[in-house]
């Protein structure tokens, strides 16, 4: 088994940890502390990041099924319902059979859902202000480009 002794050893002058690490490492830090933040933001709705933005996926395509709001949200189907499951039991959404299925759910949003997603739409946009704080409209852009690109060369490399 190698230690960390045989690794400085074996090049004393180099690094162990390239910048690359670094960059990688940096790459995971920012969405970590992203969610941290968040969910901070809106404990006090008694919401997680996960519901937020299963509400968020619902006002933009209502009537998604179980199914397809589990692939939106990048969950599992039984971690999807579970997430409905509690929406529901706060009167946020409700899920509705499929005339043609009745093993098919679609998710609608109530009322209250909908008076909630402007406030938890500020709180977020509170957070990505201070997310972004300092950095222009064209180093946002770019680094959009940047990210779109490393999530590009990411899922060719798992094809």
């Amino acid at each position: 088994m190698t230690t960390n002794a045989d690794l400085k050893e074996a090049s004393p002058s180099a690094s162990f940890l390239t910048e690359t690490d670094e960059l990688a490492f940096l790459l995971e830090e920012v969405p970590r502390r992203l969610r941290q933040v968040f969910d901070e933001s809106i404990k006090r709705f008694g919401l997680t990041r996960t519901q937020w933005r299963t509400l968020a996926y619902v006002f933009r395509s209502e009537g998604l099924t179980q199914t397809e709001l589990a692939q939106c949200v990048e969950l599992e189907r039984a971690s999807i319902g579970q997430t409905i499951d509690r929406l529901e039991e706060l009167n946020y959404v409700e899920r509705r059979k499929v005339d043609d299925d009745r093993r098919v759910w679609k998710i609608y949003l109530l009322p209250a859902a909908l008076e909630l997603l402007p406030t938890l739409r500020h709180e977020a946009d509170t957070v990505y202000e201070k997310m972004l704080k300092g950095i222009s409209e064209i180093e946002r852009v770019r680094l959009f480009e940047i990210l779109s690109d490393l999530s590009n060369n990411l899922a060719e490399g798992s094809k």
